[in-house]
């Protein structure tokens, strides 16, 4: 665990304010759950909560099914980071942290499909830089009782693979799929 110097006292509520610089670096925002750990020391932990992180096991199998049936890249998203990845580079997308243009599509509940190598690509994790390097892709949020908890990534570095009808119905079924899932 690292230090950071902050102390905070409790108030007649309960309540602890986490500092602004923490929750920025953390992308902690208004509204996010979260879930509270401790253990035998006395520690308290808050970690940011997932809904589909439970099933980190599922989708990363759910993955590899999709990557098999289509020969494309799968990803599948939380709100922050990539859980689950096959037919790529593990170490090019997993538990790295979304990029602002793939958060905001999901942030909009929108579907976004580049079938045609002069569309614009998503990028999808921060740290992808402005190249293309995605000749086609198809997203599809995973929504749980109204709000977006995730998403289904369907990715191509092929220059002749094209994104079309059955790939956009796998992508849409598996983000069903989870969304139902996780309902409660």
């Amino acid at each position: 665990m690292k230090a950071t110097g902050v102390v905070r006292r409790i108030d007649d509520l309960g309540r602890v304010v986490i500092p602004k610089e923490i929750r920025k670096v953390h992308r902690i925002k208004e509204g996010d759950p979260l879930e509270i750990f401790t253990d035998k020391e006395g520690e308290i932990i808050l970690k940011k909560y997932s809904p589909i992180g439970e099933l980190t096991e599922f989708a990363s199998t759910y993955a590899d099914t999709i990557a098999k049936t289509t020969g494309h890249i799968a990803c599948i998203t939380d709100k922050d980071t990539v859980i689950a990845v096959s037919g790529g580079s593990k170490k090019d997308f997993l538990e790295k942290n979304l990029s602002k243009e793939l958060e905001e599509v999901m942030e909009n509940k929108e579907i976004f499909k580049s079938k045609e190598n002069n569309e614009i690509a998503i990028p999808i994790t921060q740290n992808e830089g402005r190249e293309r390097i995605y000749n086609s892709q198809v997203i599809y949020p995973i929504i749980t009782d109204g709000d977006v908890v995730g998403s289904v990534i369907l990715l191509s570095k092929e220059p002749n693979q094209k994104m079309g009808d059955a790939e956009d119905k796998v992508a849409q079924s598996a983000a069903g799929f989870l969304g139902t899932h996780l309902e409660i």
